[in-house]
């Protein structure tokens, strides 16, 4: 195991490791400017989190930082670049540490349990506060002389506000959230409002809103145009906290040039990026060098080890050609998702795969069967949806109508990779506990046998207060205890997934 920390401007977050990534325990204290206070809460949550299973120690840090001498060259709001952070970390713990960008934390990490699992040369922004980033060929990251992969400071605007770095135009002056803050203000608007309300009355026309929303994200696109053209990746990952976000507001934004093209998506991991990078950059480090010598290492980590690879990755052999697209009605029964998946694929002209469609037919023949038998049918009928998806022709967009919170997430991702589903809009459909059971109940006489009867009502309200959308990508929320407003859902789609 492994101790991974992520240090942030609003949250020190820590969690013990396993091997293959996953988070076993977590603790997060609030972030301080003051680097020794930062410190000592460091030092507190590894001594909450540390057993002796615990071989190392790893600690993203925002700024410029020089991994193979386990030095912190720069700083943001958490400036650590005057504390010798991994050398006194290391007395204080008794564990070798090592440092690293918290970017390239989050890379490692979504290479080896998140969206870039299967890809071997990935470019990454992160969208927060600032912007960071990070760089992978082969699947290591790509350091330079000390810190590279700052994709932050590619410049969009010679004549654009100062950034941090002392150059000017920055992307990061144009396209962080502190840039969204600053282009809100500019429009007149007050700082209360959030993204989901930008985008809301950006569906509904509003000529200032898109404004704001371009002046973001048409720079977001040339820096990474830029990137593509540097690196020529896979795969390029928007992470952070408005990375989702960014990713929805750059439908609008097309990429400038023919010749540098390369998928974007959001990653997945969110929060928990950073501390899964750390903990695995921290073993794979203290691997290395026990394979070597024997022994545990100090400080330095391994100049390239590679993230992990996740137990559930596709083989690169095995990977579809990554064109086609999906829209994700999601909802739990009785949410009214068939009749938005209906509305869509008939506004649309899409395909339509519901889960009930390919599961029903099964059960009218086989004639039943219990709860048990149901689910495994499900199961089934949810592989055949994305296996049917994988072989239609390139530049496909489907409608996939299911609840798809009754299978693991991971799950999903490998379906979508298998299939070659490279981008998801998602449509969340809900509605109050006692509403949905209204509806369960009326349906029960034209359900088939094999689906869950009456008895079931209490545990779907009860699914109904936990029940959240995947947050995979773009999101349109649809209240349907409302009349459903289809021109501003299919407007939305086609700025969404244009064809």
């Amino acid at each position: 195991m492994a101790i991974g920390i992520d240090i942030g401007g609003t949250n020190l977050r820590a969690a013990r490791i396993s091997a293959t990534g996953e988070i076993l325990k977590r603790i997060s204290e609030k972030s301080a400017p003051d680097p020794e206070l930062v410190l000592g809460r460091i030092a507190d949550m590894v001594h909450q989190l540390d057993t002796p299973e615990v071989a190392a120690i790893g600690i993203g840090v925002p700024g410029r930082v020089d991994a193979r001498r386990g030095t912190v060259l720069s700083g943001g709001y958490v400036d650590l670049a005057s504390v010798a952070l991994a050398q006194r970390l290391e007395s204080m713990a008794g564990k070798p540490v090592i440092i690293d960008n918290d970017c390239n934390m989050a890379l490692t990490a979504e290479m080896a349990r998140g969206a870039a699992v299967g890809h071997d040369n990935i470019v990454m922004f992160t969208i927060g506060t600032g912007i960071g980033g990070a760089v992978a060929e082969a699947r290591r990251i790509v350091r330079g002389k000390a810190t590279a992969g700052q994709l932050g400071h590619i410049a969009v605007d010679l004549n654009g506000e100062i950034c941090k770095c002392g150059r000017r135009g920055c992307v990061e002056t144009t396209s962080s959230g502190t840039a969204l803050g600053r282009h809100i203000i500019r429009a007149g608007l007050g700082p209360e409002i959030t993204v989901d309300q930008l985008f809301a009355r950006d569906a509904a026309g509003d000529a200032l809103t898109r404004g704001i929303l371009d002046a973001w994200a048409r720079p977001l696109r040339a820096a990474i145009d830029t990137a593509v053209a540097m690196f020529n990746p896979d795969l390029v990952l928007l992470g952070g906290g408005l990375g989702g976000a960014a990713h929805r507001a750059l439908a609008n934004a097309p990429a400038l040039a023919p010749w540098y093209q390369a998928p974007v998506q959001p990653a997945l991991l969110g929060d928990d990026a950073g501390v899964i990078g750390a903990g695995l950059q921290a073993l794979a480090a203290e691997g290395a060098d026990t394979a070597t010598t024997g022994a545990r290492r100090v400080m330095t980590p391994a100049k390239t080890a590679p993230a992990p690879a996740s137990p559930l990755s596709v083989p690169s052999a095995r990977r579809a050609v990554p064109n086609r697209r999906a829209v994700l009605v999601n909802g739990i029964p009785a949410s009214g998702k068939s009749t938005v998946s209906r509305g869509i694929a008939e506004r649309m002209g899409w395909p339509l795969l519901g889960l009930d469609t390919i599961k029903n037919p099964f059960l009218e023949v086989l004639g039943g069967g219990d709860r048990e038998f149901n689910r495994t049918l499900g199961r089934a009928s949810y592989q055949a949806i994305w296996s049917l998806v994988g072989e239609a022709p390139a530049g496909s967009i489907f409608v996939v109508d299911a609840w798809f919170g009754f299978q693991p997430r991971q799950l999903l991702e490998d379906h979508l990779k298998r299939a070659g589903v490279v981008e998801t809009a998602e449509i969340w459909c809900h509605a109050p506990g006692d509403i949905l059971a209204e509806r369960y109940r009326a349906r029960l006489d034209q359900r088939l046998p094999g689906h869950p009867g009456a008895a079931y009502i209490p545990e779907l309200i009860e699914l109904a207060k936990r029940a959240e959308p995947l947050r995979r990508g773009p999101l349109f929320d649809v209240d349907t205890t409302q009349p459903i407003a289809f021109d501003a859902l299919t407007a939305w789609l086609r700025t969404t997934l244009p064809s």
